[in-house]
Order: structure tokens, then C-alpha cells, then sequence
């Protein structure tokens, strides 16, 4: 297997912004990394640059020590040996389920007892084997995902890139091909980038995960990094339903922080170095708990989640704000209701004012 390096890969459409602008990144040999954003922000045209089917306007790309992309050497995809997994499948609707399996086999010419025992073991892997003979669209979403996956794994790849490959899936067949992309990895130790704007997925999968927003890098940072410590405002209020508030830091040090809501204060954490003054403040939704004292605010609505409620608030003075908080049953405030908020945990956002 390769790792991965873009060294400031940039892509232009004619005079428009970039749609990706001056992307870093290093995956080492055998890491998930998960390229995590909303629509638009680039994070297909970076996979599309990655596997050949875009030139680059700058920067490189390298697949372990080997330059396969820059302003003027541009390897072809079929030459990158690349596996992909698409959200739409892309399996040949004329061949049978061992016919899609094998055709990366057949074009580097392996034939016979070779190509059966390559097929079945790659069906075998994913739990398909005993249906060579089917044709894709007798087979269920999740079974066809599963073939997708056994061509990327009998093929042996380098790097295998998978495009949004749950997006189309009920909730129980996602759950259950999470399940199945870990044991895939496992079994191949493959170098993965995995494209996704379902942060779920990329929590449950990725080593590391890349936010991306406008074609740029957010924060690259693994999981509990981004919810606990996000870098800026936009991957706070991304990953984890979190809240952003103005506050004043009053002081900081060792990694903590004073901070003042209003008239109110908490001690939360902060990033080495934090100064005082103004800042933005992000809450999570267990970070908040109903008190008899504390931060003023008001219910906006209450969300049933079974089990508990998930409660919608702003605070007295910001109501741009949106604060969300978790209730039992029991102890769910009215719509409309004044109510009083304990800060038990926060991140002070480094540099944001």
C-alpha cells in the first residue's frame, strides 16, 4: 500500500474562485482519513484530482513515492492503480456480480484458475460468495455496495478512495456497511480516503478527518480533536451540533479559561497561550445543564429523541445565538419559558473574536 501527499493542490474552472484552493495533506501508509464538508465546498473535485479525472491548476500529487500529478505530468487514472468505490455503485449492469468483480483482473490480463480464485476470495471477504452468476440489479443496495467493495479489494490497490458511498442507504443498511467498510480495511491494512458530508460516518471510520469549507482545510485533526478542540468557528458549528456565543475571556492559563456571558462567568478550556479579551465561546449540547442559577436564556422548541429531549435555546442579549442542550423526560422546559443555564465544559475558539 501508498500513503498519500497534495502538496498545495489547487483546481480552477476558468476565471471562478478555486474550487479547491491550496489543499496540504499527508495520509500515511494504511490511515483513514475522511474528507468531511457541506455541498460545494470541494471535497469531490479533490477526490476526482486525486484519482486522475482532473488535472490539477497547481500544487502535486503523490501516491507513496511516486509523482503522479502536477502543472505538467499528469499519470492517467487507469495507471495510478487507484480503487474507487462510488455512491452510485458503478457496476456494469450486462455483467454478472463475478464479471464486475473481475475486471480490474482481466485488464491486467489474469485469466483462468487465477481470475476464479481472486474473484472468490474477494466475494468471500465481503460475505457475497455463491452469487457470481447474478446480475446487479437483482441484488439489494447494500449487496451492491458490498460488490463495489470486492472489485476495489480485488484489484489490490494502493489508495482506495470511496465517493459518499452510504448517501443512498437507509439508516439500518448504513449501520450495517460501517460495519463492513472496518472489517475491509482491516482485512487490506489499504491506505483510505473517504469523501463525506455526514460527519456520523466519518467520527465512526476516520483516523483523522479533514473539514473542508470553500475549498480550503478547516482543521485536520482526529475526531475527538474536532468535537472537543474545533480550530475555528465554522468546525464548531459543524461537528456536533455545537453552539457559538460571544464572551470575554477575564483570564487564562494552563489550558483554561475564565470567561464572562453577560454577567455571568464559567471556567471553560482553552488553547495554550489564549489571551484575554474578547472571544467566541463554543457549548455543546452536554455541556449545558438547567439550574436554578446561571446563564439567563429561553426555550425556543423541544425535540423528542427518545430517551431525552433534545431542547433549542438562545441566551438573554444574543439571540442570533442557538444553544442546544439535552433534557429527560420530566425536566423539558415550555416553549417560551425563561430559564437558567450551569456551564460545565466549553472551548474558548482559538483567534475568533
Amino acid at each position: 500500500m501508498a500513503g498519500l501527499i497534495l502538496d498545495r493542490i489547487t483546481k480552477r474552472f476558468g476565471d471562478a474562485a478555486p474550487v479547491v484552493d491550496g489543499v496540504s495533506l499527508d495520509v500515511a501508509d494504511g490511515e483513514f482519513l475522511a474528507i468531511l464538508g457541506p455541498s460545494g465546498c470541494g471535497k469531490t473535485t479533490l477526490l476526482r484530482l486525486v484519482a486522475g479525472f482532473e488535472r490539477p491548476s497547481d500544487g502535486s500529487v503523490r501516491l507513496g513515492d511516486r509523482l503522479v500529478a502536477d502543472k505538467t505530468l499528469h499519470v492517467p487514472p487507469e495507471d495510478r492503480h487507484v480503487g474507487i468505490v462510488f455512491q452510485s455503485y458503478a457496476l456494469w449492469p450486462h455483467m454478472s456480480v463475478g464479471e464486475n468483480v473481475g475486471y480490474p483482473l482481466r485488464t491486467r490480463g489474469i485469466k483462468g484458475a487465477e481470475y476464479r480464485a481472486q474473484v472468490a476470495a474477494a466475494l468471500e471477504a465481503v460475505g457475497l460468495q455463491g452469487i457470481d452468476d447474478r446480475r446487479p440489479a437483482s441484488l439489494s443496495g447494500g449487496q451492491r455496495q458490498r460488490v463495489a467493495l470486492a472489485r476495489c479489494l480485488a484489484m489490490s490497490p494502493d489508495l482506495v478512495l470511496l465517493d459518499e458511498p452510504l448517501a443512498n442507504l437507509d439508516v439500518h443498511l448504513k449501520a450495517s456497511l460501517l460495519d463492513e467498510f472496518q472489517h475491509f480495511r482491516a482485512r487490506t491494512g489499504a491506505t483510505m480516503l473517504y469523501i463525506t458530508h455526514d460527519q456520523s460516518e466519518a467520527m465512526a471510520l476516520a483516523d483523522r478527518i479533514a473539514v473542508m469549507a470553500h475549498g480550503r482545510i478547516e482543521q485536520l485533526a482526529a475526531p475527538q480533536t474536532l468535537y472537543r478542540s474545533p480550530a475555528t468557528e465554522f468546525v464548531a458549528q459543524f461537528i456536533g451540533m455545537g453552539g457559538v456565543v460571544e464572551a470575554n475571556v477575564l483570564k487564562a492559563a494552563a489550558g483554561m479559561a475564565t470567561v464572562a456571558i453577560g454577567d455571568h462567568r464559567a471556567v471553560v478550556r482553552a488553547a495554550s497561550g489564549q489571551t484575554e479579551g474578547r472571544a467566541r465561546l463554543c457549548l455543546r449540547p452536554e455541556d449545558l445543564i438547567l439550574a436554578a442559577e446561571g446563564l439567563p436564556a429561553r426555550c425556543r422548541r423541544a425535540r423528542y429523541q427518545g430517551g431525552e429531549w433534545l431542547v433549542e435555546l438562545t441566551i438573554d442579549g444574543q439571540d442570533e445565538c442557538e444553544l442546544q442542550m439535552l433534557a429527560k423526560p420530566g425536566a423539558v422546559p415550555e416553549p417560551g419559558a425563561a430559564v437558567r443555564l450551569q456551564i460545565t465544559d466549553g472551548w474558548v475558539i482559538p483567534g475568533a473574536r
